[in-house]
C-alpha cells in the first residue's frame, strides 16, 4: 500500500487561486481529509502556449511577472508545476516559440515537471531543459498492457494510463510498476470513445490556428471550428460516475491505492471552479467531512472574490405603493 497518495490538479491559470485555497484548508484542517493525501502538481499552461494539448487555451495571455508569481506560489507550497505540452502536430518551426521557451525557463529550477506526446518536442526539452522531469500523456491512447509496461521502462517519471484502463482490475493487475502510473479518475468522455484521438488533433489544429489569427488582421483571419459531438454535456462526477470508466471515492481508497497506486489526475482545467471544487471534496476529504471543507472553500471564494453572492435590489418603500 501506498504511503503517500498524490492528486494532481487541473489549473495554472482559471483555477489557480482556487488550487492554493485548497492546499490551504490541507494544511490548516489536515483531518477533514483523507490519510497520507498530497497534492502532486497543479498541471496545465499559460494561455496562449503553442506547445500547449488536449483543451485550447486563447482566451488571454499571461504577462512575464503573473507567471514567475504563480511558478514561485507553486513551489513555495513545496508543490510541482506540469505543463501540458500535449500538443501532437508541433513541427520543429514550433520549437523556436519564444511564449513557450520563456515558460520553461521561468519554470527550470529542477523542480518541475511537462507532459509529452510529440516525440519532436520531448526529443528537444530533455536536450535544452534536462532539469525538468518528463511525463508520458494520456493522450498517446496506449491501449495495450504490454505496450504500457514498455513505457514505464522508459525514462518518464509517470505514465499517465489510457482511462479505458479504469476499474478494469485484471489487467491493472498485469502492471508492474504501479506507483510510476497516474489514473486520470473523472474522464468526461464516453468509455471507448471513438473519436479521442481525433479529438486530440483537432483541439491542436484549433489552437494553433487561433493563435496564427492572433498575427493577422482581422479581414484576414481563418474562422475557428468547432468540436461537435453527441456527448457534449456539463461533465461533473454526478453526470459521469455511471461511466464504467468512472473511478470512485471508495475504489481509488480501498482497490486502487491497496494495489500500490499512488499518483491519480483530476479533469477539469477548462471546468467552472464550482464544479472542480467539488470534485476535489469528493475524492480528497473524508466523506463525513465534505459539507465542511466545501463550506469553508466557498467562504474562501467569496472573501477573494472568485465568486459573488447577489444581494436583494434596494428599494424603498412610498405610502400608497
Amino acid at each position: 500500500m501506498a504511503t503517500k497518495v498524490y492528486f494532481h490538479l487541473p489549473g495554472l491559470r482559471q483555477n489557480f487561486v482556487l488550487n492554493m485555497i485548497f492546499v490551504k484548508l490541507m494544511r490548516d484542517y489536515p483531518n477533514f481529509f483523507m490519510s497520507n493525501v498530497e497534492i502532486g502538481s497543479f498541471y496545465g499552461e499559460f494561455p496562449c502556449s503553442r506547445w500547449n494539448g488536449g483543451r485550447v487555451s486563447v482566451a488571454d495571455q499571461c504577462d512575464a511577472n503573473y507567471i514567475r508569481h504563480v511558478i514561485d506560489d507553486v513551489n513555495s507550497a513545496g508543490i510541482p508545476i506540469r505543463y501540458t505540452y500535449t500538443n501532437p502536430l508541433l513541427t520543429e518551426a514550433d520549437l523556436d516559440d519564444e511564449y513557450c521557451n520563456f515558460c520553461m525557463q521561468a519554470a527550470d529550477n529542477g523542480m518541475n515537471e511537462v507532459l509529452v506526446v510529440s516525440p519532436i518536442l520531448e526529443e528537444y526539452i530533455r536536450k535544452k531543459y534536462p532539469r525538468f522531469k518528463i511525463n508520458s500523456s494520456t493522450c498517446k491512447e496506449i491501449r495495450n498492457i504490454d505496450d504500457v509496461n514498455a513505457e514505464l521502462k522508459k525514462d518518464y517519471n509517470l505514465v499517465v494510463l489510457d482511462y479505458n484502463f479504469n476499474n478494469d482490475f485484471k489487467v491493472l493487475e498485469k502492471i508492474a510498476s504501479r506507483a510510476k502510473c497516474e489514473i486520470l479518475v473523472n474522464a468526461c468522455c464516453e468509455p471507448n470513445c471513438k473519436r479521442r484521438g481525433e479529438h486530440y488533433r483537432f483541439l491542436a489544429k484549433q489552437q494553433m490556428q487561433a493563435l496564427d489569427n492572433r498575427k493577422l488582421p482581422e479581414e484576414e483571419r481563418v474562422p475557428i471550428q468547432e468540436w461537435k459531438c453527441k456527448w457534449e454535456h456539463l461533465p461533473t462526477i454526478y453526470s459521469i460516475c455511471g461511466y464504467k470508466t468512472f473511478v470512485s471515492h471508495n475504489d481509488l481508497w480501498n482497490k486502487y491505492v491497496s494495489m500500490g497506486f499512488c499518483n491519480f489526475k483530476i479533469e477539469g482545467r477548462i471546468t467552472d471552479m464550482l464544479n472542480v471544487m467539488d470534485t476535489y471534496c469528493y475524492y480528497m476529504a473524508k466523506p463525513e467531512c465534505r459539507d465542511a471543507v466545501r463550506m469553508m472553500c466557498l467562504i474562501q471564494m467569496e472573501n477573494m472574490k472568485l465568486i459573488t453572492l447577489a444581494k436583494p435590489r434596494r428599494m424603498e418603500w412610498h405610502p400608497g405603493d
